[in-house]
C-alpha cells in the first residue's frame, strides 16, 4: 500500500461525521476513532511500517502511551526491534506502583508514540513523568496530527512531532471536505 492509499484507507477505517468533545475539552465536527484502524492488523501493520521511518535513529526504547499509543508502539517495535515502555497515565496502586511498565529506561534515549495528537496534553504529562525518573525524550511520533495546536505545545517543552499523516493530508486522500 503506498502513502497515498494508506491515507485514504485511514480516513476511510476511522474518521468519523457527528459532534465530539475531545479530551482537550474542544468540539468537533470530526473524529478519529483510532480504534477502529489499532484493530485491524493489515492497516495497523502498514501504519507501523510506515512510521518505523520517522522513529530517530538515537532511539533506544519506544514508549507507547495509556492507551492506544500502546498498540502503534507495539506494533512499531516488531518492526524496527526497538524495546517497549506501555505508560500509564497514572501510576497503579498496587505491586510495583510503576508508571511506565517495561526494561529499565533511566539515561536511555526514549520516543514516545502515540496516536492522535490535539493539543499534545496527555504527551506533555507522560514525557514529564519520563523525564522525572531519568528518561531522555525529545521526540514523538504519532499516526494523525489533528493540526489543532498540539506540536507547537509540544514544542514549547522540547518535543519534537513527527506525525505519520496531519489531518489535512487524510482528507485531501480521501477526498473529503475540511473539517469544520
Amino acid at each position: 500500500m503506498n502513502r497515498q492509499e494508506l491515507a485514504k484507507t485511514i480516513y476511510n477505517a476511522c474518521n468519523i461525521q457527528g459532534t465530539f468533545r475531545l479530551r482537550s475539552g474542544q468540539i468537533s465536527s470530526e473524529y478519529f476513532d483510532k480504534y477502529l484502524l489499532e484493530s485491524r492488523p493489515e492497516i495497523l501493520k502498514a501504519v507501523a511500517e510506515g512510521m518505523a521511518a520517522l522513529v530517530p535513529a538515537e532511539t533506544r526504547i519506544l514508549a507507547g502511551l495509556e492507551m492506544g499509543g500502546i498498540p502503534v508502539a507495539t506494533a512499531i517495535s516488531f518492526r524496527t526491534g526497538l524495546p517497549v515502555l506501555f505508560v500509564r497515565k497514572k501510576a497503579k496502586d498496587y505491586g510495583t506502583c510503576k508508571l511506565a511498565e517495561g526494561i529499565d529506561f533511566k539515561g536511555q534515549r526514549v520516543t514516545v508514540v502515540e496516536d492522535v495528537v490535539t493539543t499534545g496534553g496527555a504527551i506533555i504529562d507522560g514525557v514529564k513523568a519520563l523525564r522525572d525518573q531519568g528518561a531522555i525524550v525529545h521526540d514523538v511520533v504519532c499516526v494523525i496530527d489533528r493540526e489543532s495546536g498540539g506540536a507547537a505545545k509540544l514544542g514549547d517543552v522540547g518535543l519534537t512531532l513527527r506525525p505519520l499523516y496531519r489531518a489535512s493530508e487524510l482528507r485531501t486522500a480521501a477526498g473529503a471536505p475540511a473539517a469544520t
